[in-house]
């Protein structure tokens, strides 16, 4: 399948049943738009965040939709240590039974400014939150994620990830990193085990965070997130079994 093709994706009612997926940053954003979606094509959604309130709020939503009934993990991945994340898998195994994929869109934008005047304090926090966190959770959680039958592994890239661009600081660096991550989840993971690892660099997309890298931009000429989910679907279900180890742009450019 071309990648026109995976973005106009026309994904059938039952793609996702008796799948269970984690979505990390399930408040906001991205996030919140996949875990509805994928809990709308049938799967368990695990709604992963730090703001309690607003994932309850999600909960309802995904509920009030008739969507199967997710799970909540709250966690502040700023803050998270190693017992945090190997507690989470253990949890997601005696309550769920399994785990068939994560989508990592949790993260932060630190700050917009040069290098030389960049606080270290928010560069640790933004590493923490869009570079480390991805790695741990992973990591914990492969030993499920080989036990599935068919497991989908997406990161969440941007184009400042690809070619750096002036005073994007530490989201920048992460975001090459989590590129780099990636692809080397996917080169371990390719020939021992059946899970797929791909990026999506979502884009230009209607979310909070990018209303605060830009302030002056009219949102309503911006994509919302839900003209992603074709593509975020077809990653995650059977159909997208053939593709691995892609770095895939959300929307032509």
């Amino acid at each position: 399948m071309n990648l026109a093709d995976m973005r106009n994706y026309q994904a059938p009612a039952d793609l996702l049943k008796d799948r269970v997926i984690l979505v990390t940053g399930a408040s906001d954003g991205i996030g919140r738009t996949v875990a509805k979606t994928y809990a709308q094509y049938g799967a368990t959604v695990i709604l992963l965040g730090r703001d309690l309130h607003k994932l309850d709020h999600v909960y309802d939503e995904i509920e009030a939709d008739g969507g199967a009934q997710p799970a909540i993990i709250p966690i502040n991945f700023s803050s998270a240590t190693l017992a945090e994340f190997e507690q989470l898998a253990i949890s997601i195994e005696n309550e769920l039974g399994r785990l068939d994929g994560i989508v990592h869109c949790a993260g932060i934008l630190g700050d917009i400014t040069p290098l030389e005047m960049y606080n270290p304090d928010t560069w640790d926090e933004v590493m923490k939150i869009n570079l480390r966190a991805p790695f741990m959770l992973t990591q914990q959680l492969l030993p499920l994620l080989k036990r599935a039958p068919d497991a989908s592994l997406i990161f969440l890239s941007s184009s400042v990830g690809r070619k750096a661009r002036a005073f994007w600081g530490a989201y920048s660096v992460s975001k090459f990193g989590v590129e780099g991550l990636s692809q080397l989840f996917a080169e371990e993971l390719a020939n021992t085990t059946a899970i797929r690892v791909n990026c999506i660099n979502p884009g230009a997309t209607r979310t909070a965070m990018r209303a605060k890298a830009y302030p002056a931009e009219d949102p309503i000429h911006v994509t919302p997130p839900s003209a992603l989910m074709p593509l975020f679907l077809f990653l995650m279900g059977a159909d997208g079994k053939g593709v691995h180890g892609q770095s895939i742009d959300g929307q032509a450019r």
